[in-house]
């Protein structure tokens, strides 16, 4: 059974009378454990195919099984719950709290699942840890190299386990030195820590880390292959 099946996803927004399709018939399964890129110029639907697969949003028509399970029906609850048990987010943008230190940005999904204070504190230690922070984990985001805040945006996406990582354009804030170190660590997670990655870039150099590379134009999967490096 797939982790991710998606069959004929159809996604449309009303735009001026008429509607606008963005995403045409897409279907694809993702295995667990693969590290998989998604790839497409600006406008192609890659985003919003990713804000699908990650519970963000639901198709206007098709189906979307996760762990055999459909998801397009399901209340902003139940997605709610699955974003925070099974899946990670990554942004190009950090989205840390910029008042509060690197260990208490990591510690907020916990909050937010209801885990006893003691037990955030030591798993997001643990995540900081995890992503070479463990020198770093007091200081706030003013006081970290972009690369930095970029690993706490990752420890905060690990932290509760979720199998399941979305990164969006992670690298697109960082300059290639520290785009090679983010990218190295998304390695670890997925060969070491068996974590499924699901990435979204643009840039050939960054989907190269990928196993896969799927390529999507004008809404529709253009090419699907396997990265033999």
């Amino acid at each position: 059974m797939a982790l991710i099946d998606l069959k004929d996803i159809h996604k449309s927004y009303p735009l001026d009378g008429f509607d606008l399709e963005i995403l045409k018939g897409i279907s694809l399964k993702i295995d667990k454990g693969e590290f998989v890129a998604i790839m497409g110029p600006s406008g192609s639907g890659k985003s919003t195919l990713m804000n699908i697969l990650g519970c963000l949003d639901s198709p206007t028509s098709g189906t979307y099984m996760l762990e055999g399970s459909p998801v397009q029906n399901l209340s902003p609850d139940q997605l709610a719950e699955i974003r925070n048990k099974k899946i990670g987010f990554v942004f190009q943008g950090f989205n840390l709290l910029s008042r509060t230190t690197a260990l208490e940005n990591v510690e907020l999904p916990m909050v937010y699942s209801n885990v006893p204070a003691q037990t955030r504190h030591e798993r997001a230690q643990k995540a900081l840890s995890a992503v070479g922070l463990k020198e770093r984990m007091y200081h706030l985001p003013n006081q970290l190299s972009g690369g930095q805040q970029q690993r706490v945006a990752i420890a905060r996406a690990i932290v509760n386990e979720a199998p399941i990582i979305f990164a969006d354009e992670p690298t697109g804030n960082l300059d290639t030195k520290m785009s090679v170190e983010i990218m190295q660590l998304f390695l670890e997670l997925n060969e070491k820590m068996g974590r499924t990655i699901i990435l979204v870039t643009h840039e050939e150099d960054i989907a190269r880390y990928a196993k896969r590379i799927i390529k999507i134009v004008d809404g529709e999967i253009s090419s699907d292959k396997r990265n033999n490096k």
